[in-house]
């Protein structure tokens, strides 16, 4: 009986079940539908709503504080919810107001990017890389460049105020939304662009307002269209910085030189508005002619000189002075001063005009040759000593020049810098002058008599006499004539043609000896002398006269002076028995 009671039961349960289903089917009641509902209590934690089901369903209270529809929520109003599960374990429906409005909103914004309307959406807060906006409960992305049309240092104030979106990105899948307000703003802004433009035509004088500098120009505000001044079309002379003219604020009146019809984009010049000074500049201008000028800017390089409004010319580094190659321009010339200029050159493609300063000037160079020429002797004071010779100060120590170590003395050697002190006065003769280097070359050992010229009518084999300097370990230090010739040196192997006669040590410092020169350069200034040689000769010379057939019967030399030495004594000795 108790299995027959409980098979009973289960059969009326499955059947009022059954009966159910098919009644919430009459009343269109499917789970993950939007239905509507009417408020029928409101509680405190709770909103009840008649879905003129069996039960009630309900809603938390937090899903109606999100959106702010609490407070206009009054006992019978008709609102949707997300029908999410018919009936529970406890037998209650589950509703969510929550989830019916992301899927209207989630509807709405497949509408709106389909036809790219635009949506009311509100930034909430900041995530990575962007903002996070609600759109009718619908969360979307907002990323950072999608903000503004520029970079924004604080968006404080587009926090929780409604602004207006395009949706620019829809992932149905993943669930994603991107929107952007630059998008709009990009819009409306060319709207009024094109207002604009119909209004403006190039060769068009306007008024702007600057609202930007840049190192290479600045924007200005055409009445709500931005146009790009470049620096070089601010002025026809040289403009370094934009900021030199111009300020953020000022009003200034321009040209239009261009307007882009793809891009929009308007350039203006204030430099057009203007007759461009460099027209017909060869006429009013000429090459080595001298004009007036005054001095506008002095840079490392040289200076800018203003010839007349608008026209300007460039004297550089290397035109300031005749003497000085590297000097500062503000040592030479000053801003404002007004000065002489010589036209070197006219750039008409580059607009470029190079001056001259110092050819309005005398050449100190040339007057100073002209009073001292090549081969005068001039007093100087050295200035810079180096390693390879001296560097003196001529006419006021306005010019300078070079004595070569070698032109210091005949010896031509380096420790002869030694001898010389910074400031001290030395005499020097003018050896050259380089007129394009403007380079000139003086000497002090040409004030004496070259040494050397005592052997320029000397020849290889020539016997000279020596006098002993110095005795050396390998051989002995000679001069030939006066004390202060130069010093040549006698080696070792050539004191004498015996070798236990080469010593050095036999010479005395004051010995003069007879030598014969063996090596002449001239060009080199180089001199070798031989005793040895010398004997060798001598030799030659003795046989050949009084040792007839001596190479034949083996005559040794010795044997030749000893017969002629003895018939020398013979004579002499018969000589003197005649005389008594």
């Amino acid at each position: 009986m108790e299995v027959k009671t409980e098979s009973i039961k289960k059969e009326s349960i499955k059947e009022f079940e059954n009966l159910l289903k098919e009644d919430f089917k009459k009343r269109d009641l499917k789970e993950g539908n939007i239905i509507k509902a009417t408020v029928s209590e409101i509680g405190k934690k709770h909103v009840f709503v008649d879905l003129k089901a069996k039960s009630e369903g309900i809603i938390p209270i937090e899903e109606f504080k999100i959106s702010k529809e609490l407070q206009d929520l009054k006992v019978g109003s008709k609102i949707e919810v997300y029908l999410e599960r018919i009936e529970t374990f406890k037998g209650e429906i589950m509703v969510s107001r929550e989830k019916a409005r992301r899927m209207s909103s989630w509807k709405r914004m497949e509408k709106a990017f389909k036809s790219q309307e635009e949506v009311e959406g509100i930034i909430t807060n900041k995530v990575k890389g962007g903002m996070v906006v609600n759109v009718d409960s619908c969360l979307c992305f907002l990323p950072g460049s999608q903000i503004d049309t520029k970079p924004l240092k604080n968006i404080d104030n587009l926090m929780n105020v409604p602004l207006k979106f395009l949706c620019v990105k829809l992932d149905k899948a993943r669930g994603n939304i991107v929107v952007s307000r630059r998008a709009i703003l990009e819009k409306n802004k060319n709207a009024d662009l094109e207002k604009i433009l119909s209004k403006i035509k190039e060769g068009d004088i306007v008024e702007g307002q600057v609202k930007a500098i840049l190192d290479w120009g600045a924007f200005l505000d055409l009445n709500g269209a931005d146009a790009l001044l470049h620096v070089t079309d601010l002025s026809y002379s040289r403009v370094k910085k934009t900021s030199d003219l111009l300020s953020i604020g000022q009003k200034i009146k321009c040209k239009i030189i261009k307007i882009d019809p793809e891009t929009k984009r308007i350039s203006c010049g204030i430099k057009q508005m203007h007759t461009d000074p460099y027209k017909d500049l060869e006429k009013k201008y000429k090459v080595d002619k001298v004009y007036k000028g005054i001095v506008t800017k002095c840079v490392d390089y040289g200076a800018f000189v203003k010839l007349e409004e608008g026209l300007e010319g460039l004297v550089h580094q290397s035109e300031l002075s005749w003497t000085k190659k590297n000097i500062q321009t503000n040592k030479v010339l000053s801003p404002s001063q007004e000065i002489q200029v010589k036209v070197i050159e006219l750039d008409m493609e580059k607009k470029r005009i190079s001056l001259s300063y110092k050819q309005t000037l005398e050449n100190p160079w040339n007057s100073f040759l002209k009073k001292n020429p090549v081969g005068s002797v001039v007093e100087t004071k050295v200035e810079n000593i180096a390693d390879f010779g001296l560097f003196v100060s001529l006419e006021n120590s306005e010019l300078i020049g070079m004595i070569h170590y070698k032109d210091i003395s005949w010896d031509e050697s380096e420790k002869d810098l030694k001898k010389f002190k910074k400031n001290s006065i030395v005499k020097a003769k003018i050896l050259e002058f380089d007129k394009e280097k403007e380079k000139i070359r003086l000497g002090i050992r040409q004030l004496e008599k070259d040494p050397f010229d005592y052997f320029l009518g000397k020849n290889n084999g020539d016997v000279v006499t020596a006098t002993v300097k110095e005795v050396l370990r390998n051989g002995i230090k000679v001069f030939v004539g006066k004390e202060e010739s130069p010093l040549l040196t006698i080696k070792r192997s050539d004191l004498a043609k015996e070798i236990e006669n080469c010593r050095p040590e036999i010479f005395n410092e004051g010995n003069k000896v007879d030598c014969m020169i063996v090596g002449l350069d001239k060009e080199k200034r180089k001199v070798s002398l031989s005793i040895k040689e010398l004997e060798i000769q001598n030799e030659k010379i003795a046989i050949k006269k009084y040792g007839k057939g001596g190479t034949s019967s083996g005559q040794m030399l010795g044997d030749i002076l000893g017969k002629v030495l003895g018939s020398k004594k013979k004579k002499s000795k018969k000589k003197d028995k005649e005389e008594k």
